[in-house]
């Protein structure tokens, strides 16, 4: 193992959620994307077997996301939405039943999520941040940004924030945090880099935890 494949120790975790629903048995996920899609399809591997969680669908508002492309290959049913229509709630919400949706995960949505969504979805939405938050979250604060900016702060530290999604940019409730340790000699992408493992490495099982708490 590498020195940038350590991964770092989790700060907290806290499994707040409210139950407004009846009990299920099946968790269905919806996974929303614009990107790339790792952190996707790693969560889709991670429940493929799983009895009582299963990801059912993956919404983009990028046609070209590659995430879509990932998904696909796992049989995953995919829907490309404008942000207008995910804006819409006689759009997003109807896909969202006709699916049984009753979870959802961001992973790398560069999308506000809508207020009607989170209202619906209270603490059932999370999402993967690549800072530990509060720090370089909020507006622009995605991606390489994040770890230019870290770069730039001199930080010696840095990790990745697993949270609920509210309606303010990056200021849900955390759920859990990690950390990797930083040398001055790491390039943005060297952070890129360890970061990346962190987020392989504890976003699904997070999600597991999460949905397990909700579940009973």
């Amino acid at each position: 193992m590498t020195k940038s494949q350590k991964s770092g120790h989790t700060k907290h975790f806290n499994f707040h959620f409210i139950n407004k629903y009846p009990h299920t048995s099946m968790t269905n996920i919806a996974i929303f994307v614009s990107g790339n899609g790792t952190n996707c399809e790693n969560i889709i591997n991670y429940f493929k077997n799983n009895k009582d969680i299963n990801v059912c669908l993956v919404i983009s508002n990028k046609a070209e996301a590659y995430a879509l492309k990932r998904a696909a290959k796992h049989g995953i049913p995919c829907k490309v939405l404008s942000k207008q229509e995910i804006s819409d709630n006689t759009i997003l919400i109807p896909l969202l039943e006709d699916f049984d949706i009753n979870f959802i995960v961001l992973a790398g949505f560069m999308l506000m999520v809508p207020g009607f969504v989170t209202e619906k979805y209270e603490h059932k939405i999370v999402n993967i941040h690549p800072s530990l938050l509060p720090k370089y979250g909020g507006k622009g604060m995605y991606g390489h940004h994040v770890h230019e900016a870290v770069k730039a702060a001199g930080e010696t530290e840095t990790g990745i924030t697993i949270h609920y999604v509210s309606n303010i940019c990056d200021g849900g409730e955390i759920i859990a945090q990690f950390k990797t340790p930083l040398s001055p000699c790491d390039t943005p992408d060297d952070i890129e880099e360890k970061v990346h493992v962190l987020e392989q490495q504890h976003f699904p099982e997070v999600i597991e935890k999460v949905i397990t708490s909700m579940q009973h």
